[in-house]
């Protein structure tokens, strides 16, 4: 069994990395691996404040100049550092080098696999649902500091509601179809798109919840919203 974890830079590194997560995070996964035999995870690492902060820094340096390309490569750099940081921690688990392109993987020979962005155009969200879609895995959990999907954004619309179910089609009508780095909504635009083409469910959780988690992983009622 292979389970597919988009994992939030802002879970990860909201500014500074948060190691008192990265610990927690580690031994639920422990637990998981110790108890099943055949559970295997992928983890699709994201960018967090360092691409924001070095995505901003391009952007008021380069003035007129800014590319849209240049600004993801600045990110997809960022994911990098976080995956390999998370690569590290996995020790033993984790015998393969962090996946930087998701149509060119080898099988997994360990029990963990740890990806991190792949070229401007995508977010880590897409390269989840290649990974899941490679792998065979019918769910991707993605962890961010996102807990629900509400029907618009609840920071600027005091009357946006949670949604714990949505289809694919009424998700994509709220985030709409289009990629630009450092957007920032429940799960990219492009990777709905295919994810909806290839059947496949998405969960969006709050990544700090690890209780929460817990249950997502057995199966159990969670907090957070289907998207299907």
């Amino acid at each position: 069994m292979v389970t597919v974890v988009s994992l939030g830079g802002s879970i990860v590194a909201p500014g500074e990395v948060d190691t008192e997560f990265l610990k927690n995070f580690v031994s639920v996964i422990r637990s998981f691996i110790d108890a099943d035999a055949d559970r295997h995870f992928i983890f699709v690492v994201g960018g967090g404040a360092p691409a924001r902060r070095y995505q901003n820094a391009y952007r008021e340096v380069s003035a007129n100049a800014f590319k849209n390309d240049e600004a993801d490569w600045v990110g997809i750099m960022a994911t990098r550092l976080n995956a390999q940081l998370v690569k590290a921690v996995m020790c033993e688990w984790c015998n393969q080098d962090v996946v930087t392109n998701p149509l060119e993987v080898d099988p997994l020979t360990g029990r963990v696999l740890v990806a991190a962005g792949w070229k401007p155009g995508f977010s880590t969200d897409y390269d989840a649902v290649l990974l899941a879609e490679r792998f065979g895995a019918d769910m991707v959990i993605n962890l961010s500091n996102i807990e629900k999907v509400y029907t618009a954004d609840p920071k600027t619309d005091p009357s946006a509601q949670p949604i714990d179910k949505i289809t694919w089609a009424d998700f994509r009508a709220i985030v709409g179809d289009d990629w630009t780095p450092g957007k920032n909504v429940p799960f990219d635009p492009i990777a709905s798109r295919h994810a909806q083409k290839i059947g496949l469910k998405v969960i969006c959780a709050g990544g700090k919840d690890l209780n929460n988690l817990g249950k997502i992983l057995r199966g159990e009622e969670f907090f957070g919203t289907e998207i299907y």
